[in-house]
């Protein structure tokens, strides 16, 4: 039987399905669409969809580890003021040119503080609140050429708002993953706002893997669970946060860290349970595993010799991959190392008399 016939099943362990929530929506007809699949949301069958594209080749690249890339959001630039500071620092004080959208170099600081002016314009009565550009990064691993990363940004970028909003592009190479600074204009022509969301940011990182594809470079964009993966990405001003403090720039652990601290200690010492998250994570790669079976045994039945020896592949993935591991799980383990490694050292020290009050000294020696 041919792989492609039966790829539906092992398509949705690699591909997420995101379940909008609606609060109100004047059209009615449009959102019963939207929730229930129908219409212009209708499930396209694998011979039909262009956007599924080949289950095979996606699960060869997930367990051959093809680089995956990495798109963000980085933050919201709130009035011309805002703006401007934020061109002004990806185009690294004028040392790197900005692209527009139809390919113009954007070289002076002038010329970047007439765009952020006329980005904010149609805002002017309400500068301090509105957002006036959104601002994004788009990644891939050292020794990727730098230019083909600009090339593929800029044909996501085309394909996935080129037709509706007006966008600037700075290429940085002082890193070791080379990387596209993409800020697009918040009011659209037709004067709806970009505002992306986390299926808007899976569709960039598939176009913007498929662009790379296009180019020639190998990558990929799947959900974390799709690879064995349970720790999410950390938000930019986390990750400088953490930077600074790795630096000794400062002493002050973030909030977050301590955060979960307190709360793996509190699991640990048995007066708490773990997130309800950490067992759905798990159920769900374990699901995953199943169909990578199931799928590792259709390809073992064909006669094609790059089926089988995909199929050794994605047995040996699952073999490394035997448990998936989150957040919650890392700081439980180092809380349960420091609970075990104090209780050691209460166990090794002398027994104190219980009649005597905590902080007595002990009495003198008497020599003879």
């Amino acid at each position: 039987m041919p792989f492609g016939d039966r790829e539906d099943e092992l398509w949705e362990a690699m591909k997420p399905s995101f379940k909008p929530r609606l609060v109100s929506d004047p059209n009615l007809k449009y959102a019963w669409h939207l929730v229930n699949g129908t219409g212009p949301f209708a499930t396209r069958t694998p011979a039909t969809s262009h956007v599924r594209g080949d289950a095979r080749a996606t699960l060869a690249r997930v367990v051959r580890r093809t680089p995956e890339v990495l798109v963000k959001v980085t933050g919201r630039k709130k009035g011309a003021k805002h703006l401007a500071a934020h061109l002004d620092y990806i185009g690294r004080h004028g040392d790197i040119p900005l692209e527009t959208r139809d390919g113009e170099q954007i070289a002076t600081k002038e010329d970047a503080q007439r765009i952020a002016d006329e980005w904010s314009d149609p805002l002017y009565w309400r500068q301090g609140t509105s957002v006036s550009a959104v601002a994004m990064v788009f990644s891939m691993p050292a020794g990727t050429d730098p230019e083909t990363v600009k090339q593929a940004v800029r044909e996501a970028a085309e394909r996935m708002i080129g037709d509706n909003h007006d966008y600037l592009m700075a290429l940085h190479t002082d890193t070791p993953r080379p990387h596209v600074h993409l800020t697009v204009q918040a009011e659209g022509v037709d004067r709806k706002r970009f505002d992306p969301r986390r299926e808007d940011l899976f569709r960039f990182r598939e176009a913007f893997a498929e662009a790379l594809r296009s180019r020639g470079v190998e990558a990929e964009a799947t959900p974390r669970y799709t690879r064995g993966q349970g720790r999410a990405g950390t938000s930019m001003a986390l990750t400088q946060l953490r930077a600074r403090i790795r630096s000794g720039a400062s002493r002050q652990p973030t909030e977050a860290d301590l955060r979960q601290a307190r709360e793996a200690m509190q699991i640990a010492l048995g007066k708490a349970e773990q997130p309800a998250f950490v067992s759905k994570t798990r159920a769900r790669w374990q699901d995953t595993k199943r169909r990578y079976e199931v799928a590792a045994e259709r390809l073992d039945r064909s006669a094609d010799r790059e089926d089988r020896r995909l199929a050794r592949d994605v047995r040996q993935f699952i073999q490394e991959r035997g448990s998936i591991e989150t957040v919650p799980d890392r700081m439980l383990r180092e809380a349960e190392t420091r609970v075990r490694e104090a209780q050691e050292r209460t166990r090794t020290r002398p027994s104190l008399d219980q009649g005597v009050p905590r902080g007595t000294p002990p009495p003198p020696s008497r020599r003879r």
